[in-house]
C-alpha cells in the first residue's frame, strides 16, 4: 500500500484536475477520497464526510447500495462492453425501453453517449440534421441555436458553443458555431419582459433557429437560480408555435433532483429532444442518453445511398455495466416510492435553511428540490460582492470539511445537493455544518 503522502506527492506530480487552478492546488494536501458508505465519504485517514453535492450532483440512492453493486457484479460476469455499432445487448434494450416509459410523453428513442456533454452535443446535431433532411428546402436554412444566458450544457465545443458563463466559456469563442443568448430571468418580476425577448427573438429568427436549448425550471451552475413560475412552459409554447425544437438539458435536474423525476414535468413541457445522464446511473457509471420523438427519428430514415444516418456515435455507447446500474438504479426509484418519499424531506430541508438567512453575510438562499444555492455577499444591503480574491466559498467549504461535510461552491454561491437517500439527521449534519463553516469565514468565530 502506497502512504497517504505519496498518494499525495504523486496526485501532484501526475494530476491534473477539472476546474482547478493547479498552482493553488500545489499548495495544500489533496484531500483523498478511498470508499464510500450510505451518504458519506470515507478518507484515506478513516474520516467520514457527508457527501453534500452528491459527488457532483450524481449520485442518488448512497454510495454502495447492494441493488446497483449486484445489478454491475451481475453484468460483468457475463460481460463487460461490447458495441451498439452493428450489434446490441439486452441492458441496453431494457434500459431504453424503461427511460421511454418514464420520460415526459412523446419522447420514444433514445440515443446513448457517455456523459451530459455528449448528451447534449447529439440533440444539437440531432437538431441540425433533421432540418437539413425534412422535405421542403424551406427548412435548410434552419441551422442556429438559441440558449440562454447563465446556461451550461458542458464542456465540450458545440456544448460551449450553446453556454452563457463567460468565465467557462469566452475564451473559446474563436472556435465556437454561431448562437444567440437570451436574457434568463430570474425574479417574477423579469419574467413577462424575457418572454418578450424571447418571442420577439423567435419571430425574427425562427426560419433560420433549429432549436433552443434550455436547462429546465432551474440554472444550475450559474448559481442555482430558479425561472420564475411558468416562463419555462411560455418558452416551450412559443418554439412549438414557430417550428422551433425545443431541447431540454436534464443532465442536472433529471432524476429526481427537484422533487419529479424530470424538471419538464413540473410545467407539463413535452420536449423534442431529452438530454439526460448524471443521476442515470445513480451515480455510479459514465452512461448519458439523447431522448427525441418518432418525427425527429423518421427524418433519418431512408435507403443508405441517401446518407440520412445519424454519423454518431462512442465507443463506450450504451455501454452494459453503466446500462445495469441505471436499470437498477430506476428499480430502486419505483420499488422504494423514492420521489414520494422525498417530498417530506424536501419541505424539511426548506424549513432547516431558514435559520441560515440570520447570518450576516448570507444574502439570499435559492432551493427546487434538493437543488440549493446559498449565496454569500460582503454587504448584503447592497448586495456588493466579495473581492474574488478573498475566495470566501473556497473558504466555506473547506471550513465545512472540519464539520464532516464535503460541498463545492459556485463562486460565492455555497450549492447543496445531497443524494436524495439522504436522511433528517444527515440533512441537519448538513446543515448545522454549512452554518458553522459561513459564521466562522464570514465572521471569523464559530459560536452561534
Amino acid at each position: 500500500m502506497i502512504s497517504k503522502k505519496g498518494l499525495q506527492k504523486k496526485d501532484h506530480q501526475y494530476l491534473w484536475h477539472p476546474f482547478t487552478q493547479m498552482q493553488e492546488w500545489f499548495a495544500d494536501e489533496p484531500l483523498i477520497i478511498e470508499r464510500g458508505e450510505g451518504n458519506f465519504l470515507i478518507d484515506i485517514d478513516g474520516k467520514r464526510y457527508l457527501d453534500g453535492v452528491s459527488s457532483l450532483w450524481c449520485n442518488v440512492h448512497g454510495h454502495g447500495r447492494r441493488e446497483i453493486d449486484g445489478a454491475i457484479i451481475a453484468q460483468l460476469q457475463r460481460i463487460a462492453h461490447s458495441t451498439l455499432l452493428g450489434l446490441s445487448h439486452p441492458a441496453a434494450i431494457l434500459l431504453a425501453e424503461r427511460l421511454v416509459q418514464i420520460a415526459p410523453p412523446g419522447l420514444a428513442k433514445v440515443f446513448y453517449s457517455d456523459d451530459g456533454a455528449t448528451a447534449v452535443e447529439i440533440a444539437l446535431k440531432m437538431a441540425f440534421q433533421y432540418w437539413q433532411q425534412k422535405s421542403s428546402d424551406r427548412f435548410r436554412q434552419k441551422t442556429k441555436f438559441l440558449y440562454f444566458t447563465g446556461a451550461y450544457h458542458g464542456d465540450t465545443l458545440g456544448a460551449v458553443s450553446v453556454g452563457g458563463i463567460d468565465l467557462f466559456h469566452s475564451l473559446y469563442k474563436p472556435l465556437l458555431f454561431e448562437a444567440t443568448p437570451l436574457p434568463a430571468p430570474y425574479v417574477l418580476a423579469e419574467k413577462e419582459a424575457a418572454l418578450e425577448e424571447v418571442q420577439r427573438m423567435i419571430k425574427i429568427h425562427h426560419h433560420e433557429v433549429a432549436g433552443l436549448i434550455m436547462e429546465p425550471l432551474i440554472q444550475g451552475a450559474a448559481g442555482i437560480l430558479p425561472y420564475p413560475s411558468g416562463f419555462m412552459r411560455g418558452v416551450w409554447e412559443l418554439c412549438r408555435a414557430n417550428e422551433v425544437l425545443f431541447i431540454a438539458d436534464e443532465v442536472a435536474t433529471g432524476f429526481g433532483r427537484t422533487g419529479k423525476m424530470f424538471a419538464c414535468e413540473h410545467e407539463e413541457v413535452l420536449p423534442d429532444l431529452l438530454a439526460v445522464a448524471k443521476g442515470l446511473t445513480g451515480g455510479y457509471l459514465p452512461l448519458a442518453a439523447t431522448l427525441t420523438t418518432p418525427e425527429i427519428f423518421d427524418a433519418f430514415l431512408g435507403p443508405v445511398d441517401q446518407k440520412r444516418t445519424f454519423f454518431h456515435g462512442h465507443t463506450y455507447t450504451g455501454n452494459p455495466l453503466g446500462c445495469a446500474a441505471a436499470l437498477a438504479s430506476l428499480e430502486i426509484f419505483e420499488k422504494e416510492r423514492v420521489l414520494e418519499r422525498l417530498q417530506p424531506k424536501i419541505a424539511f430541508l426548506e424549513a432547516g435553511l431558514r435559520r441560515l438567512r440570520s447570518l450576516r453575510h448570507v444574502g439570499e438562499i435559492r432551493q427546487v428540490g434538493f437543488m440549493v444555492g446559498i449565496e454569500l455577499f460582503d454587504d448584503v444591503p447592497s448586495r456588493r460582492p466579495y473581492a474574488v480574491a478573498k475566495r470566501m466559498g473556497h473558504q466555506v467549504i473547506r471550513e465545512a470539511r472540519e464539520h464532516g461535510v464535503i460541498i463545492r461552491p459556485l463562486g460565492d454561491v455555497i450549492v447543496l445537493m445531497p443524494p436524495l437517500s439522504v436522511t433528517e439527521d444527515e440533512i441537519n449534519l448538513l446543515l448545522d455544518a454549512v452554518y458553522l463553516a459561513i459564521k466562522t469565514v464570514t465572521e471569523g468565530h464559530g459560536s452561534r
